[in-house]
């Protein structure tokens, strides 16, 4: 089996020039350093619009982008923007990381008025663009019009025949709205049209993507609000139960998460249909699907949609291979990798090991003092050959913040593993890295931040806090010709160089 290796940065830690990391030079310059590297895979994380907590992972809708992500630089090449107008916009003073107060208050001026310099209504391909999606893009820029008209407010909130989605209320708002229905489809045909240049810039370099899907959507999104009757919602298409996790070691009460829950029994009387279209629309955008908490395929968690903590919530059944076979079956044979971290039953194992998919390795789960032994799942020599292992994810520390804050007792039995006792704590993320890229696992994915080096200053996210996530970027130039050459030095010497990827040179820098 052919061993592969990449790297975990989202787009919106990318450097750039207006505020947050998007489809512009810099996307392509980071893509060309991992072709340099050798690196098979570029993994992001979900690419929809945020809402309130600017958390990926509570979209818009699962199919739209993120309108941050487009390039403000090509609008200009465009003659839709002027640098001026660009330079002229507060982005704030921290150039590694996101102020999205500021985002929310300049951007979308800018790409306002963009949309009002464009001949939108005489543009062939953006009206075949809305053509082909409107299986979707209707429901979601009317969505985001009347978010507009109603000051933000969730669509629970919105009158009663909206809400319920009345025929000639909402026949009516699509006329009245036309032009700001319009505005937000252009976001994303101006988003689809610069993701897919990148996509094929990578594809042509020998980099696949791996794009996260969350299992579920948010309750405030267009997926909701048009598809009630999938969901675990009432007859005033409120919420019987949403998603989270039980109480555990980390969090005595849990947590709550707010999504709503699916009515599988709908889903499958129709085929499973909707979860296609998903499915398939993600294959456009990205290469391979990680499936964010597979363990909610098997069993998921309901809390009662009132509760203040997820104490009170029991375990019911999922679809289980049943969705699997049925997306095999539309859509053929396709990559996935099944987030199987948290609590993992043996029902769980056996639907990750049923459908073929190779789960997760966490290399910061290993070290665990509550563990005895070397019988741990995390532990390197115990990996399946199918299996994608990391040092973290964006949810975790940084592995040097990481090492930092474990106890004594498992830096020496993480030390003791590594066979190092004298490397400094400041360096010794190499010695992790080496660690997850030389072990058995098919895929490597490393952050970017742990070949870097850096403490938790660098952190992604931290589960279950709002307001501090979301927010890190690369600094210009701090993925530098050292940087490059290590990761290279590191793919080569174990096996996972990109073939396809720009020739190794013979002699490189460390030494390998």
């Amino acid at each position: 089996m052919r061993r592969e290796s990449g790297i975990l940065l989202p787009v919106f830690s990318l450097p750039s020039a207006y505020g947050i990391g998007c489809f512009s030079k810099e996307a392509y310059q980071f893509v060309d350093q991992l072709a340099e590297a050798g690196q098979s895979y570029w993994q992001i994380l979900p690419l929809g619009p945020t809402s309130y907590g600017d958390s990926p992972y509570q979209s818009f809708s699962t199919f739209a982008g993120n309108p941050y992500f487009i390039s403000l630089e090509e609008l200009q090449e465009e003659g839709l923007l002027t640098r001026a107008e660009c330079e002229a916009a507060d982005w704030g003073s921290q150039a590694d990381s996101i102020d999205y107060r500021l985002l929310y208050q300049n951007r979308y001026p800018l790409l306002r008025k963009a949309f009002g310099r464009s001949s939108w209504e005489q543009e062939p391909e953006f009206q075949e663009f809305c053509r082909e999606n409107r299986w979707w893009l209707e429901d979601y820029t009317l969505f985001m019009a009347l978010k507009d008209q109603f000051s933000g407010r969730a669509w629970t909130q919105w009158p009663e025949e909206l809400r319920l989605r009345r025929v000639e209320a909402m026949e009516a708002c699509r006329k009245r709205l036309k032009e700001e229905m319009a505005f937000y489809g252009y976001l994303q045909y101006w988003f689809i049209r610069q993701w897919s240049r990148l996509k094929a810039y990578a594809n042509g370099k020998g980099i696949r993507i791996i794009g996260d899907i969350p299992i579920y959507v948010a309750m405030d999104s267009a997926d909701t609000w048009a598809n009630p009757r999938l969901f675990q919602l009432d007859a005033q298409n409120r919420p019987l139960a949403v998603a989270g996790c039980p109480p555990d070691g980390f969090s005595a009460t849990g947590q709550l998460w707010g999504n709503p829950l699916y009515r599988w029994d709908r889903h499958k009387a129709q085929g499973y249909q909707w979860w296609i279209r998903r499915l398939e629309y993600c294959y456009r955008l990205y290469d391979v699907v990680r499936i964010d908490h597979f363990r909610g395929f098997d069993q998921y968690y309901s809390i009662p949609a009132d509760a203040d903590t997820a104490i009170g919530g029991h375990w019911e059944q999922g679809p289980g291979r049943e969705l699997f076979q049925a997306a095999a079956r539309a859509l053929g044979p396709r990559d996935v990798i099944a987030e199987d971290l948290g609590y993992v039953t043996d029902s769980v194992r056996r639907l990750v090991q049923d459908c073929g998919y190779p789960g997760m390795k966490v290399l910061e789960f290993a070290f665990d003092s509550r563990d005895s032994g070397c019988a741990s799942d995390y532990l390197p020599h115990n990996y399946m050959e199918n299996s994608v292992v990391y040092t973290g994810t964006h949810d975790n520390e940084t592995i040097r913040g990481w090492f930092g804050s474990i106890r004594p007792e498992e830096q020496q039995k993480a030390r003791e593993y590594l066979w190092d006792f004298y490397t400094p704590e400041e360096r010794l993320h190499l010695s992790f890295v080496s660690l997850a890229m030389r072990s058995r696992a098919r895929m490597c994915v490393i952050p970017v931040q742990d070949y870097l080096g850096l403490d938790n200053r660098a952190r992604i996210n931290v589960p279950s806090t709002v307001g501090t996530n979301w927010k890190w970027r690369l600094l210009p130039g701090q993925m530098d010709r050292q940087t490059i050459r290590t990761i290279g030095d590191m793919t080569r010497r174990y096996g996972r160089w990109n073939r396809q990827a720009a020739d190794f040179p013979e002699k490189s820098v460390s030494g390998g």
